[in-house]
């Protein structure tokens, strides 16, 4: 456009330090170049469709894309952490059992500046209802980050980028419900953030009924690749572990996840299952969830339960749906 270099940069902040959905909002630019941008180019940036609100200070908000899409995303407050939880795909390819985007149809990848964009908009109701931003992003919102490996890539490095958001990597969490040759290549590309898998049961029988991706990624092959992963970043790995009632919760369940902890250095994330409309999963009891974690820790493995947070807005985990 025959423009200065340094227009360039203008409009470079104007987007991804400032996050400015129109050009009008570019001050700095002439209004004359502001007309000619505006003609020429369009910012598809997410829109705020719903907002609501739990009881636990959790935030669901439904957030429409520019192509009519709806996509949810999760502001999550505890005592001393704002996290973010955010969605990588419209959908989900991956039909696991318990997870209520599982059922849904993948409609499309996310690009990197929707991704981002979800992170801008959950920051700025965290500073608005908590007083304070955020302290960690978890993509465990809807989709499969390692299906949309490009585009999560590309949006982390511009969150964590000194001219994007300047977050450090150190506070992202990536989960995956295990992609192996694409665990692989996270490792291969050095990331420094934290990997998380969506585990749920330590033999292949077990995952192969509520995870179909086991199928074609089965639990040797994730060993591998997990233990590929920490040996090329010495990056955190994390199990998460979805106590489902009769199904993957016995000391049998604990013996494998122990056996599975001595081949990946990897610590346990407890999780209570969330009911979902589509599926007919109970939630284990209190002292069979206890009896599990104390055979866990007896054997060294570090357990953590994760308490389910936004139940009452079915913002919890594996809840999200695009029902508001």
């Amino acid at each position: 456009m025959s423009e200065k270099p340094f227009r360039a940069r203008q409009i470079y902040e104007w987007l991804w330090v400032k996050s400015a959905h129109t050009f009008e909002e570019m001050t700095n630019l002439s209004k004359a170049l502001r007309d000619k941008l505006e003609d020429k180019f369009v910012i598809n940036s997410i829109q705020l469709h719903q907002a609501q609100y739990s009881n636990d200070g959790t935030i669901k908000t439904v957030f429409k894309l520019h192509d009519g899409n709806i996509i949810e995303g999760v502001l999550i407050p505890t005592d001393d952490r704002a996290t973010a939880c955010v969605s990588s795909q419209v959908g989900c390819s991956l039909s696991c059992k318990f997870c209520a985007t599982g059922y849904m149809k993948r409609m499309r990848n996310l690009d990197p500046g929707e991704i981002y964009d979800q992170v801008v908009e959950i920051n700025a109701q965290g500073l608005k209802h908590l007083n304070r931003p955020l302290t960690n992003i978890v993509f465990m919102g809807m989709g499969e980050p390692l299906l949309n490996y490009k585009n999560v890539m590309e949006a982390i490095d511009k969150i964590t980028s000194p001219e994007g958001l300047n977050m450090s990597p150190k506070r992202i969490t990536v989960s995956t419900a295990g992609i192996a040759k694409m665990i692989k290549k996270l490792a291969d590309d050095q990331v420094k953030f934290n990997l998380a898998l969506s585990l749920h049961a330590a033999n292949d029988e077990k995952r192969n009924e509520i995870m179909p991706i086991n199928e074609q990624n089965n639990i040797p092959v994730l060993v591998e690749a997990l233990n590929y992963f920490y040996e090329k970043t010495k990056g955190k790995i994390t199990f998460e572990y979805i106590l489902l009632a009769g199904v993957n919760d016995s000391l049998q369940d604990a013996k494998e996840l122990v056996e599975l902890c001595k081949r990946v250095p990897a610590k346990v994330n407890i999780i209570e299952y969330n009911p979902i409309d589509q599926a007919d999963f109970l939630k284990t009891d209190v002292s069979e969830r206890e009896q599990f974690i104390q055979y866990l820790e007896r054997h060294k493995v570090t357990a953590v339960v994760r308490r389910s947070r936004g139940k009452d807005i079915d913002a919890a985990c594996g809840q999200l749906a695009n029902k508001f």
